[in-house]
């Protein structure tokens, strides 16, 4: 994201929380239709919610972090299960919905400790009724806050209590709220041994009182206290300053609210500020385009007659336009602003599992009137499926294809791309999609003086290491970043003094590694073209694997012919510095016409054809060979790959040295077209030598291949 894109963002998100989120030691202005608590122990919390609303049900929640918490797992209690999405928010669902005055508690553990959890609240139409924020209680010990007591005690245990604002002086207005007390019972509120008034706590524990300091009060150190009945108390010491002398010229501040931008972005967060009567609270509202009110909080006004708050635009905010209101009880202020994506291309699946045998669909936006190129992974790498879109004017796209319930299980990525744009998008088959650190370019070769953008797709909110190595396979660049929390970004690497060749970015977080490889500099060369495939016939809708060999750090351009001579794919690569190259990325299209096709591999005036055959019925047997060995900061890696084996099964790949000794073990899942690749890491003591693979699948089918290791 281009540093212009990312001060508008930031600066918007303000107004579409700016109201939808609260603290639970904040008080709404009228009884909440959910309530929110949370109390914590070092990294663990547990939050729990209420349902006050006398007529809907609830049977989801949704939860997320700020930029600066990531999740690490989850509890809930029986009869809810939990998804945790891509983008870092926690869903919690129940068939058994829940009823008015009924509580459900979830426990959740964080990457630190004193998260603050924001929540949205649903019913089984998917409407929200509730959303807010709560922030951690400490506790030394794991159990929630009970709301409601039936015992006649009205200080609790979990009983807290807090005055706004919280450096009184003599003579000044406060406001006292307290949460965890009992449900319904009468208080008093003292100054050390003197009591200043009484009050009641309202149906969940909760109570709101404004009070005043004595003019006769000194200024010092003093216990404010919460007694009920019997005698329990809460204490909390502050202390009183002399009467400030500013509050007289400062009374008058008016209600204001500060500029903001007239577009927001989902997924970022803003500080948003005002002025307003000094001590007191502000009413903030928000209301959606046809004027539903959505969330109602309160803000504390310090005695400088200033008030802030900081709001998350939460990930799944609608699009469109929305309005916030804010009064001091006589005045009233207001806001509008839209929602809208900062994505150029934005694509979602229209449910993150779909079963084997299911067809996969998408639906999102795109640049109008151009091409979109569609490519979609499977869980071990290889090109599951690939369409070009023609998008029309609306910008609307649809997306679908279909699988077979002997597909492999797992997370596929979906990569859409116009020109320089693109959008990476993860959906899960037979299995919620697993958070995948991913990394593309915008194109594959870059001048010595260009900003390479880099596309980064991670966990929600994650910090990831970036590893730039050189030709020389030494480390070039390193650098950190936080994603956004969305889980994407784009990072832009300056390439000036980069000399040319064939580099390596490695990006790391904690034990995930995966790398990427760019070029700098590099041309079409003269030189002899040999190019071929791993076989000679193939079968719609199969992969191919193109090796070949020329100039050394030259570029090259693949095609793919049917047999009226039309291009059917392209693809762009380029020889590494032994003169060799290998692409995997080109799938012979599913609807293809049977007969011999070419593959065409040309660089500058030279070129090299290969014909195959595509037809309906290919005997082959099992093959394994060695794609490539690559050198990564943490080693050296051999990729090993084959086809031809039963589908969706595993085959067992060992590994032995000259005089036949076993060095290593490996086991591959295969596709649902029989191909599979696994890698291997190198050992560090491993000698120099020609080595044997030999591999056995499901059925006891068998091949070998040999390396050499230099």
């Amino acid at each position: 994201m281009h540093l212009s894109n990312k001060v508008i963002f930031l600066s918007v998100i303000f107004i579409a929380s700016i109201f939808t989120i609260t603290a639970f030691q904040e008080v709404y202005a009228q009884e909440s239709i959910v309530t929110a608590k949370s109390i914590g122990f070092e990294e663990t919390t547990i939050i729990e919610f209420q349902n006050n609303d006398n007529t809907s049900e609830i049977d989801t929640f949704r939860i997320w972090l700020g930029s600066d918490f990531t999740f690490k797992s989850f509890k809930t209690e029986r009869g809810w299960t939990g998804e945790k999405t891509p983008q870092g928010v926690i869903i919690f669902t129940t068939s058994i919905p829940l009823e008015p005055g009924e509580i459900v508690k979830f426990g959740i553990k964080t990457d630190k400790p004193k998260p603050g959890i924001n929540w949205k609240a649903l019913t089984d139409s998917d409407k929200q009724i509730a959303i807010g924020k709560t922030l951690v209680s400490e506790s030394s010990v794991i159990e929630p806050v009970v709301g409601t007591s039936s015992t006649n005690m009205g200080v609790l245990e979990g009983s807290t209590f807090r005055l706004v604002p919280e450096k009184p002086s003599v003579g000044s207005s406060i406001r006292v709220t307290g949460d965890g007390f009992g449900a319904n019972q009468k208080l008093d509120f003292y100054i050390d041994a003197k009591k200043i008034e009484s009050f009641e706590t309202d149906g969940n524990g909760h109570f709101i009182i404004t009070s005043a300091i004595p003019e006769n009060q000194k200024s010092d150190r003093v216990d404010f206290k919460i007694k009920d009945s019997k005698g329990n108390e809460k204490s909390i010491s502050l202390r009183i300053g002399e009467e400030d002398d500013r509050m007289s010229s400062s009374e008058n501040i008016p209600l204001t609210i500060n500029p903001t931008p007239p577009v927001v972005f989902r997924g970022n967060s803003i500080t948003v500020t005002g002025t307003g009567p000094p001590g007191t609270t502000v009413t903030g509202t928000t209301k959606n385009e046809s004027g539903e009110v959505l969330t109602t909080i309160a803000i504390d006004v310090d005695l400088d007659g200033k008030w802030s708050y900081d709001a998350l635009i939460p990930i799944d905010t609608p699009f469109g336009k929305y309005t916030a209101e804010i009064t001091d009880g006589t005045n009233v202020k207001s806001r509008s602003w839209i929602v809208e994506s900062s994505k150029v291309i934005e694509i979602l699946p229209t449910k993150l599992k779909f079963e084997p045998g299911e067809t996969v669909t998408f639906n999102g936006t795109a640049k109008p009137n151009e091409e979109l190129e569609i490519v979609v992974e499977d869980p071990q790498g290889f090109e599951f499926y690939s369409q070009i879109i023609n998008v029309n004017s609306s910008g609307e796209v649809d997306i679908q294809f279909t699988t077979i319930a002997s597909d492999i299980e797992g997370t596929y990525v979906l990569f859409a791309s116009q020109g320089e744009d693109i959008d990476i998008v993860l959906v899960g088959l037979g299995e919620l999609p697993e958070d995948k650190l991913i990394i593309k370019f915008d194109k594959l070769n870059y001048s010595q003086d260009e900003i390479l953008i880099i596309e980064i797709q991670g966990p929600a909110s994650s910090t990831i290491s970036l590893l730039i190595i050189d030709p020389s396979d030494k480390n070039k660049f390193t650098d950190t970043m936080i994603l956004e929390p969305d889980g994407q970004s784009n990072y832009e690497l300056d390439l000036t003094g980069y000399s040319s060749g064939v580099y390596t970015a490695v990006l790391t977080r904690a034990n995930t590694q995966t790398s990427e490889i760019f070029s700098v500099g590099l041309l079409t060369g003269s030189g002899e073209i040999h190019v071929r495939p791993t076989k000679d016939s193939y079968q719609p809708g199969e992969s191919i694997l193109i090796l070949g060999d020329s100039s050394k750090n030259v570029l090259l351009t693949l095609e793919l012919r049917d047999p009226d001579g039309e291009v059917v794919k392209t693809k762009e690569t380029f020889t590494n510095k032994d003169g060799v190259f290998s692409v995997s990325s080109i799938r012979i299209p599913l609807d293809a016409q049977i007969g011999s096709w070419t593959i065409h591999a040309q660089s500058g005036p030279n070129f090299d054809d290969y014909e195959i055959t595509v037809q309906s019925d290919i005997e082959e047997g099992l093959v394994v060979f060695v794609d490539a060995i690559q050198t990564l900061s943490t080693g050296k890696i051999v990729s090993i790959k084959g086809y031809g084996a039963a589908i969706s099964q595993n085959v067992v790949l060992t590994i032995f040295d000259g005089e036949d000794n076993e060095i290593s073990e490996l086991t591959a899942r295969t596709t649902g077209v029989g191909e599979f690749i696994v890698p291997w890491g190198i050992p560090s003591d491993l000698p120099p030598g020609t080595y044997l693979i030999k591999a056995i699948d499901a059925h006891l089918n068998e091949a070998e291949t040999t390396f050499v290791f230099e």
